[in-house]
């Protein structure tokens, strides 16, 4: 086999290759610690389109003044997330609080 017919084929099967790679994103949803009950349900909604299109979901809540008091209170919004995303969702980062934000990272079962 000459070399020409050979670099042909290595391009072909990492073509091939590339084809059968699964591709996601990384979507964010900023909350804050303050965030409603309806608004927390529509943030749900939203989750759910990004897992059922395989992408994976940071959901980010951000303190901001004296709100860095209430760091229960984002905890407790995060598992609570959780919770109600557990039918279509896993947690792949648990809640880690990083600065003035706690993120926690849930991705498609």
């Amino acid at each position: 086999m000459d070399y020409g017919r050979y670099k042909y084929e290595q391009t072909k099967k990492q073509q091939e290759a590339k084809k059968k790679q699964s591709t996601f994103q990384v979507k964010e949803i900023k909350i804050r610690p303050k965030t409603g009950e309806h608004d927390i349900q529509v943030k749900l909604n939203h989750i759910s389109r990004f897992i059922e299109k395989k992408d994976k979901v940071k959901v980010t809540v951000i303190f901001r003044g004296r709100e860095i008091t209430l760091a229960d209170r984002g905890r407790e919004l995060l598992i609570h997330i959780a919770q109600e995303a557990d039918e279509y969702a896993s947690i792949e980062q648990p809640p880690k609080f990083e600065g003035r934000t706690m993120t926690m990272v849930l991705a498609p079962k």
